[in-house]
C-alpha cells in the first residue's frame, strides 16, 4: 500500500477491540462449573464447539433416555465456533468443486445430504428457539480479475451440464446491482445453499438446548487422556474422570485424544475485522439489499457479509501456519494482517471511506489435506471422532455429529456408506517438511493470483497428490 493508504488503514483500526465481535456480547451465558470428581454416563462428548454440541443434542433427540455428559476445556463456543464468519453452507465437501474432484461417484448423494442437513439446521433453529440471527440469504462468489470471471463462467457451464449446483451467473452490472464494488466483474449466485447466522449465539443456543434436554455440561474441564474401563472408556480430566460406554470426540483443531489421528490436521490461523454499524446512506451506497454472503474467487480470498445490525465482517486472505502446528493465544492477534485487510477493504468499498473497525481477531482452523471432514472410530468402536472441517464447519458439523453417532451405534446408514466417511485424507508430514510444504504452496498460490491463475509446477504436483491447499 502507498504510505497515505497505510496511514488511513491504520487510523481505521485505532479503536478495534482485540477479540471476536461475536463473543463480545453482554448476553454471553455464564460458564457451567468444572467437573470435580467422577462421572458415569452412556455417552461422553468431548468438546463444546459446534461438533460436540450437535452430537450431544442429536444423541438426546434420538434417545431421550440416553445419559449424556459434555466436557469443554474452556467455555462453549469460545474457539472456532465463536470466531468464524457465520456462513452456514449446505456443502459437506468444502464446495461442489472439491466434492466433484474427490468423490464423483457420490456427489449427487453428498449434495442431497448437504441440502437436507442445512434444512435440518434451520429446523433446529426454529424448534429449539435458537436466537442466532439465522438468515437464508444465499451467497455470491465474485470475480475481481478477468481470469476469475472466465473460471466462474466455465464452472457455471459445467454445473449446468451435470445438472448440479443451481447456480446463477451474474455479469458485471448484475453483480454490482446486488452489492456495489468497483472491483466486481461478475459472480455466481447460490440462492439456496448458504445461510448466515451469529456463530457464537448458535453455540450458546445449542448449549441451552442441550441443558434443557438433560445433557450435563462441565466447562473449564479439559479431556486429558483416554483409558480402558471395563466394557467402556474413561476420560481423565484435571479434577476427575468420566466413565462412559461411548465417547465422541469433537475437539477439531485441538490435539485428538486418539493420537494416531493427529497427523491428519494442522492449525491454520485465519483473521477477520468487523466495522462499526453502517448508517442508511452508507448502506445505500453499497446496495446489499438481499444481504447475501460474499467471497471472492482468488486463492487468497476474502469472505464478507452483513451482521444483523448492519456491520460488515471482512475476513480471510492471510492463512498462517505456525511452525510445529503450535496453538498459541498470541497468534489470535496479527497487526500486519489487520492492516492489510483494512487496506483491502478500502479498495473494495471506496464509498465507505472513513468507516472504522470496532473488532479485530483471529483463530485457528482445523485444516486437513482434502479440506472436508474425516471420520473414524477407535478403542473397538467405543470412541468416534470427526475433524478436519477446514473452515466450513458451521453447517457440516451437524452432519458430522450424525456420522459419529451412527458409527458408535455400529449401524450402516446412508451416511456411513459414503466414501467421504470411509476414507481418510493424506496425513501431513513431520516438521520441517510440513511447514516447508505449506509455505511453498502459499507462495505458489499467491503467484497464481498475480499471474492470471496459472498454476506452477509445485501446485500441479500437489494437485496430482491430492494435497491441494488453499487459504
Amino acid at each position: 500500500m502507498a504510505p497515505d493508504a497505510t496511514r488511513t488503514a491504520a487510523r481505521s483500526l485505532a479503536d478495534a477491540r482485540p477479540l471476536s465481535y461475536w463473543l463480545d456480547d453482554p448476553g454471553r451465558p455464564a460458564a457451567r462449573p468444572a467437573l470435580t470428581g467422577d462421572e458415569h454416563c452412556d455417552l461422553l462428548v468431548v468438546g463444546g464447539g459446534y461438533s460436540g454440541l450437535w452430537t450431544a443434542l442429536i444423541a438426546k433427540e434420538r434417545d431421550p433416555g440416553r445419559d449424556v455428559v459434555l466436557i469443554e476445556g474452556d467455555e462453549a463456543g469460545w474457539a472456532a465456533s465463536g470466531r468464524n464468519g457465520g456462513f452456514c453452507a449446505a456443502s459437506l465437501t468444502h464446495g461442489l468443486a472439491n466434492g466433484l474432484e474427490r468423490w464423483p461417484g457420490d456427489i449427487r448423494r453428498l449434495e442431497a445430504l448437504g441440502a437436507r442437513n442445512l434444512d435440518a439446521v434451520e429446523e433446529a433453529v426454529t424448534r429449539h428457539s435458537l436466537d442466532c440471527d439465522f438468515e437464508r440469504t444465499g451467497e455470491i462468489d465474485v470475480a475481481t480479475q478477468p481470469h476469475q470471471l472466465d473460471e466462474l463462467r466455465a464452472w457455471h457451464r459445467r454445473t449446468e451440464e451435470l445438472g448440479l449446483g443451481g447456480l446463477e451467473f451474474l455479469d458485471r452490472d448484475q453483480v454490482r446491482a446486488e452489492v456495489d464494488s468497483p472491483l466486481f466483474l461478475g459472480g455466481l449466485l447460490d440462492r439456496h445453499g448458504v445461510a448466515l447466522l451469529h456463530p457464537a449465539k448458535l453455540a450458546w443456543g445449542l448449549k441451552a438446548a442441550c441443558l434443557r434436554l438433560g445433557v450435563r455440561i462441565y466447562e473449564h474441564t479439559r479431556g486429558l487422556a483416554l483409558a480402558r474401563s471395563g466394557a467402556g472408556t474413561a476420560v481423565r480430566t484435571p479434577y476427575g474422570r468420566v466413565f462412559a460406554r461411548h465417547v465422541a470426540l469433537g475437539t477439531n483443531v485441538f490435539p485428538s485424544l486418539v493420537r494416531r489421528v493427529r497427523p491428519y490436521t494442522v492449525p491454520v490461523y485465519d483473521y477477520a475485522l468487523m466495522t462499526e454499524p453502517l448508517g442508511p446512506e452508507q448502506l445505500a451506497s453499497v446496495g446489499w439489499r438481499n444481504r447475501q454472503g460474499l467471497g471472492d474467487s482468488a486463492h487468497q480470498f476474502h469472505y464478507f457479509r452483513l451482521s444483523a445490525d448492519n456491520r460488515i465482517l471482512w475476513g480471510g486472505y492471510d492463512a498462517v501456519y505456525p511452525y510445529g502446528g503450535r496453538l498459541d493465544p498470541a497468534l489470535d492477534q496479527r497487526p500486519e494482517t489487520f492492516l492489510k485487510l483494512a487496506g483491502q477493504f478500502a479498495a473494495y468499498f471506496p464509498q465507505l471511506s472513513g468507516v472504522r473497525f470496532t473488532h479485530a481477531w483471529g483463530g485457528a482452523i482445523d485444516t486437513c489435506s482434502r479440506f472436508s471432514a474425516f471420520f473414524g472410530t477407535a478403542r473397538g468402536g467405543r470412541v468416534a471422532y470427526a475433524a478436519g472441517y477446514t473452515g466450513l464447519g458451521v453447517g457440516a458439523t451437524r452432519f458430522g455429529a450424525e456420522v459419529m453417532l451412527d458409527l458408535l451405534a455400529g449401524r450402516e446408514t446412508e451416511r456411513t456408506a459414503l466414501a467421504l466417511v470411509r476414507s481418510k485424507p493424506l496425513p501431513f508430514p513431520p516438521e520441517p517438511l510440513a511447514w516447508t510444504g505449506i509455505e511453498l504452496t502459499k507462495r505458489s498460490l499467491a503467484r497464481a493470483d498475480r499471474d492470471g491463475g496459472r498454476r506452477d509446477l509445485w501446485l500441479r504436483t500437489m494437485d496430482r497428490l491430492g494435497l491441494g491447499f488453499d487459504s
